[in-house]
């Protein structure tokens, strides 16, 4: 085992400082700006026109400003999430504009950012190229309606989707759909220019068809499989768009040849950010397991499979040998429970729901500590990144009368790590990889 580091907080004595440090490790190693320059294409003939969106398209376009040569031509236009545009860094000329609009619920904000993307695809030569910055959070910030959709209908089959428990693939299946610039289309508004992609993955297995619904990417689902989505979770639609769907009206651009001379550069991964923890781990002497970045399911059960490890490992039992951290990623789900009338609101996200499900587990097992908080630093639509977890969570829960199960079956993680103090809040990072859970096992 290795020396640790002095200037990693000691976990033995600061189990909670040394969690947020793998935190910030991998949050750091998916910031734009440090995996930019690798990917940027050479400057074109003609005009170079920036589009993007996604929770980190402010940190994005700044690395492209940044990076790109001060005498070559650089415009355009990327929209990302309300309060997620990073400083400008001193001595760095604004050249492409950043807009911010509603996530993960869309607004009259974003509808304009991508009909003005949208608008800026036209008259584009084959001497010119489009730089396209997509990440996380694009599926929302980039909302045109398609035709028989209005924003209201959109704002509607989008909460719908996100209280049904449906996963990240079959929300962006439907989405693509439903829209006149995702999945494929905002390249082949492009044409005959050429399209290079960068973008930062936030979805299991990476695939930049689902990232943000896959605006310059060629799509591989039907019409067929967005409305047979829909019907799975009882998702009503407009009676026209229910017939477009069913005639294959709205379908997207598929795979072709062509699609090899548009490339698509994934510049930074979940599964990066999870070793750029696990080394940190390493280098203060304890032992790192990562078990994957492409967890899925709902957020309490993948917690208390989570609790499981946690405590074998506590026990002296399974296959990781303490002291130790476990390690996973990924995009878990949240199905929003039906509350009696009256019952007050829940409030929280995928990682405070991680959490919540992880300490009733444990059961207060002593030496485990743990986080689990988004990578953007926003879990969900509240003003935390997520919580921890101490082997004194719940007796604190006891002594502040909030009873753990309740918060669970209201959904109101947010409340119930409120009540203990162990809210973890970073403000917005300027990135977005996705969940980042560790466990701590002493």
């Amino acid at each position: 085992m290795q020396e640790a580091s002095p200037n990693i907080p000691n976990f033995s004595s600061r189990p909670n400082e040394f969690l947020a440090a793998l935190y910030q490790a991998a949050v750091k190693r998916a910031l734009p700006l440090h995996n930019t320059a690798a990917y940027l294409p050479t400057p074109p003939k003609g005009r170079t026109v920036v589009l993007g969106a996604g929770k980190a398209g402010g940190a994005m376009a700044q690395a492209v400003e940044a990076l790109w040569p001060a005498d070559k031509p650089l415009s355009g236009l990327v929209v990302t999430r309300y309060d997620h545009t990073p400083p400008r860094p001193a001595g760095v000329p604004e050249r492409i504009e950043v807009v911010e609009a509603s996530h993960p619920v869309p607004d009259a904000a974003g509808l304009a950012a991508a009909e003005r993307i949208l608008a800026l695809t036209q008259g584009l030569t084959a001497d010119d190229l489009v730089l396209c910055l997509i990440s996380g959070g694009g599926s929302a910030l980039l909302t045109l309606p398609a035709d028989g959709l209005t924003l209201e209908d959109k704002q509607r089959i989008n909460r719908d989707l996100l209280n049904s428990g449906a996963g990240i693939g079959e929300m962006n299946c439907v989405r693509k759909h439903l829209s006149r610039i995702k999945g494929g289309r905002l390249a082949a508004a492009c044409a005959p220019a050429q399209v290079v992609t960068l973008t930062i993955s936030d979805v299991p297995g990476d695939d930049p068809s689902v990232i943000a619904s896959g605006p310059t990417v060629p799509d591989v689902t039907t019409c067929a499989d967005a409305w047979a989505i829909l019907q799975r979770y009882k998702i009503e639609v407009p009676a026209a768009i229910e017939a477009a769907l069913k005639a294959g009206a709205l379908e997207t651009p598929k795979p072709s040849p062509a699609w090899d001379k548009q490339p698509v550069h994934l510049i930074a991964t979940p599964q990066q950010s999870l070793d750029a923890a696990a080394e940190l781990a390493r280098a203060a002497g304890l032992n790192a397991y990562v078990l994957s970045d492409e967890l899925e399911g709902e957020s309490r059960e993948v917690g208390k499979v989570h609790a499981a490890l946690a405590r074998a490992a506590a026990h002296g039992k399974g296959p990781f040998q303490k002291p130790c951290v476990i390690l996973s990623g990924g995009e878990t789900t949240v199905t929003i429970r039906k509350q009696a009338q009256g019952t007050p609101k829940g409030r929280g996200g995928r990682a405070g729901e991680f959490c919540l499900g992880l300490a009733v587990a444990l059961q207060a097992q002593a030496g485990v500590w743990a986080i689990a908080a988004d990578t953007d630093g926003i879990d969900g639509i509240e003003d935390n990144a997520g919580a921890r977890v101490t082997p004194e969570t719940l007796a604190r829960a006891e002594a502040a009368g909030v009873k753990p199960a309740d918060c669970l079956d209201r959904n109101d993680a947010y409340g119930f790590f409120d009540a203990v103090g162990d809210l973890v809040v970073t403000g917005p990072t300027h990135t977005n990889v996705n969940d980042f859970r560790a466990i701590l096992v002493l």
